[in-house]
This record gives C-alpha cells, sequence and structure tokens, in this order.
C-alpha cells in the first residue's frame, strides 16, 4: 500500500521522465514501443561527414540518429500520465540534456553490454544532479548477458539503484522498466518523509 507520500508524489497529473543512455542503445525505440500517441522523433539520417565523429562500433546497422529529443506519453492510470522524453546520445549533443532534465523526476538509464562504457555518462549526469534513475540493460540479440550484480559491479552502481534486464522492442518489457522507476520513486519519497 502507498504512503501518503508516495500518493502524493503520484497524485501529480504528470511526471516528465527522462530516457537516457549512450548511443544506438535503443532510446528511440523505446519511447516509441510504449508511447501511446504517434511519438515525436528527431531522426536523421546518419552521413559520411559523421563518420569520424559518431562512433558506431556495435551499432553498425544503425542508419538515423536523434539530434535533439523523442518525445511520447503514456497514460497509467486517470490521474498519472508520463511524459517521455528521450535524449540524443552523441556526445556532441549532450549539452540538450540540461534542457531536457528541468522538471525531470526520474530517468530510465538504457545500457547495452557489448558497450557498456556508453553509458557512463548518463549515470553520471543523473548522479550528480542527484535525478532518480533505474539503469535497464537493453538485451540485444547476440549481446552477452551478465547477471545484474555484474553489471552493478562493472558500473560501480549503488545498490539502492534498481537494475532489470529489458527488450525495449516489446512493450511489456519496457512498461517494466518504467513500473520499476515509478516505484523506485516512491520509495525514495517515502524514505525521505521520515
Amino acid at each position: 500500500m502507498a504512503s501518503a507520500t508516495s500518493d502524493h508524489l503520484l497524485g501529480q497529473s504528470a511526471l516528465k521522465i527522462l530516457i537516457a543512455g549512450g548511443f544506438g542503445v535503443g532510446k528511440t525505440t523505446m519511447v516509441g514501443t510504449v508511447s501511446e500517441i504517434p511519438p515525436l522523433r528527431t531522426e536523421e539520417l546518419l552521413t559520411e561527414a559523421g563518420s569520424g565523429i559518431d562512433d558506431l562500433t556495435g551499432v553498425d546497422r544503425k542508419t538515423t540518429t536523434t539530434v535533439a529529443l523523442d518525445f511520447g506519453r503514456i497514460t497509467i492510470n486517470p490521474d498519472l500520465i508520463l511524459y517521455l522524453f528521450g535524449t540524443p546520445g552523441q556526445d556532441r549533443l549532450w549539452f540538450m540534456w540540461d534542457e531536457l532534465a528541468g522538471g525531470a523526476l526520474g530517468a530510465v538509464v538504457l545500457a547495452d553490454t557489448r558497450r557498456l562504457d556508453s553509458c557512463f555518462p548518463a549515470v553520471d549526469f543523473f548522479e550528480n544532479r542527484g535525478i532518480p534513475f533505474v539503469l535497464a540493460v537493453n538485451c540485444f540479440d547476440g549481446a552477452p548477458r551478465y547477471p545484474v550484480d555484474e553489471v552493478r559491479d562493472a558500473l560501480d552502481i549503488a545498490p539502492r539503484v534498481p537494475i532489470l534486464h529489458c527488450d525495449v522492442r516489446a512493450k511489456d518489457s519496457s512498461k517494466a522498466v518504467l513500473v520499476a522507476l515509478l516505484e523506485h520513486l516512491m520509495q525514495r519519497a517515502d524514505m525521505s518523509a521520515v
């Protein structure tokens, strides 16, 4: 049963949630998978001009990239709507994260075990700003799978931060990540009220 504090947190009619992580980790896919509206995407084709700038290691089949943000919406119940903002993943566009983070109550950091180090900037960003987050390991086909404890150790993630495996192409899996984030936000709200 939710406490008065977590009721207040979820009593808000809209929550802003960021979906972040490295280049090609699945942010656009996750927003599109769970959004109940056609998602707003700012996708552009990758070009030769970016070949020396964007590291395509592990994502060599990627043909487009987010240049500003992705936006989607999901209604949890009549009193709770999540607004999802996917961040750009390339280093040169990280300056936008500060703007996107304004008013965000929490975040999902997506990770890819083939390029685990690509999620360090997102983890650091949210830790440094005190924005609660969950880490979701997107299980790409053919990618190595590691137990949560090994991922936690590799990324030096605090024990209080939930880590889970997901497939952002599957609606139920993406929803489970968002539910884990909401539960994490409620627990943090309950703890701060004590």
